[in-house]
């Protein structure tokens, strides 16, 4: 048995030629973008080991004091231990609820948008592929859904189906399939005309396989830019809709819904308790645009050569 050399290919940056390699060479120089890109990691992290790093359980009743209620920055706990980012209203601590209210707002965002992603990514393969009536009708109710205010449509479903994620993810989606559905429609119909679905089509290959074995692969482009942007605006979406008290319900906090329970003390001085989650949001959101708008400028063709 003789030792085989690791092979450099294993080792390589993804190529240039393909969407993955172009999108994570954008990234990668770009100063902002890289920047951003970090941040955004760094908070998924943060968020998905939440329940670990932070100090306390906010939404555990034996560990709230509620003498504690209302401290400034750093000031020290019945217990001896210090409130970093001092304590809301009931005595949480804030470090502990935002990162909590980080994650609830992620799962949010990201969910809406993966399945919006699904439906929208299909509608608009269907449309493009076989055209005609489809196309149409598919189209007609995308620019409807286009054509209407996002937060007033999300505001009159949650208004009827009350509070909950689910509620609000089945919303979110609602008001983003359609963004999916013109920008994958659009890219669709420039890879029908290629000759490689021709020639897919003459070999007698199943229109599934056509559709998502084909042209779906060099539709990813447009799919990983309007992702990206869906799930910042998503996440402002909830926190709007929770701000205004008609999205998550208390036992689910977002970062939303901590900015709205702290906002009528600002004028007193309490400012910790809405201006730390708002900042933390203005960071998530930003940068996800931040590498929301790099990767446009690196996958639409209109911008390469620019």
């Amino acid at each position: 048995m003789t030792d085989q050399p690791i092979s450099r290919r294993a080792w390589r940056l993804p190529s240039s030629d393909t969407v993955i390699g172009r999108a994570f060479n954008g990234l990668v120089t770009s100063p902002k973008a890289l920047v951003a890109a970090v941040l955004c990691i760094a908070l998924v992290l943060i968020a998905t080991f939440g329940p670990w790093l932070a100090p306390q359980n906010p939404y555990d009743l034996a560990a709230i004091d509620f003498f504690d209620a209302r401290l400034p920055p750093m000031s020290p706990s019945m217990t001896g231990s210090v409130y970093l980012l001092g304590t809301d209203g009931q005595g949480r601590d804030m470090l502990s609820a935002m990162i909590y209210g980080l994650r609830t707002s992620l799962v949010v965002g990201l969910l809406s948008g993966v399945v919006a992603l699904l439906i929208g990514t299909a509608l608009g393969l269907v449309a493009a592929y076989f055209g005609g009536r489809i196309d149409a009708l598919i189209m007609r109710v995308v620019d409807l859904m286009l054509g209407l205010p996002a937060i007033l449509v999300a505001l009159m479903l949650l208004a009827t189906l009350g509070q909950g994620m689910w509620k609000v993810v089945l919303a979110l989606v609602l008001v983003q399939w359609a963004q999916f559905a013109r920008a994958v429609r659009a890219a669709a119909l420039i890879e029908r005309g290629k000759e490689y679905i021709e020639a897919a089509v003459s070999l007698g290959l199943s229109k599934r396989r056509i559709l998502f074995g084909h042209m779906l692969p060099n539709c990813m482009a447009p799919i990983i830019v309007v992702g990206t942007l869906q799930v910042a605006s998503a996440i402002s979406a909830e926190a709007t809709l929770s701000f205004l008290g008609i999205g998550l319900p208390i036992t689910e906090p977002s970062l939303g819904l901590l900015i709205s329970n702290g906002y009528q003390t600002l004028l007193s001085g309490q400012y910790w308790i809405s201006v730390y989650p708002g900042l933390l949001l203005l960071v998530l959101v930003f940068s996800i645009n931040i590498v929301g708008d790099r990767l446009r400028e690196v996958l639409n063709p209109r911008f390469v050569g620019r």
